[in-house]
């Protein structure tokens, strides 16, 4: 289900530092893989066997892909189809002028979206 582990978030990381200088790149966008989630958030089982370092080195891992993310020099499209939860919601608000108080449109709203 897309969930944050160590080896997931180096992986994250290390392609968007390498598409922040791709001149081929006109855009980038964020998709999640197998239909179910766009990312499910922190792979909990893999947290629970972290000790302190190991938890502080994984927390910041998921702020230098934030930081990227922020900091894009590209347009960047979350393309979220299923689950954004906990670190999904983050990555996908993380783009540079993304907007939570506007509500989406197309497919994937929401129903809170659709009682308005």
């Amino acid at each position: 289900m897309n969930a944050l582990d160590r080896p997931t978030l180096e992986e994250l990381r290390d392609r968007l530092a390498e598409l922040r200088h791709d001149t081929e790149a006109g855009a980038l966008i964020l998709a999640g893989a197998g239909g179910k989630a766009f990312v499910a958030g922190a792979d909990i089982k893999y947290m629970s066997g972290l000790d302190v370092e190991g938890a502080t080195a994984w927390g910041e891992l998921g702020q230098a892909c934030a930081q990227l993310l922020e900091t894009m020099p590209k347009p960047t499209i979350a393309a979220i189809d299923g689950f954004a939860l906990g670190g999904g919601c983050e990555l996908a608000l993380a783009r540079e002028g993304a907007d939570p108080d506007r509500p989406p449109r197309g497919r994937g709203r929401g129903a809170s979206d659709r009682a308005r």
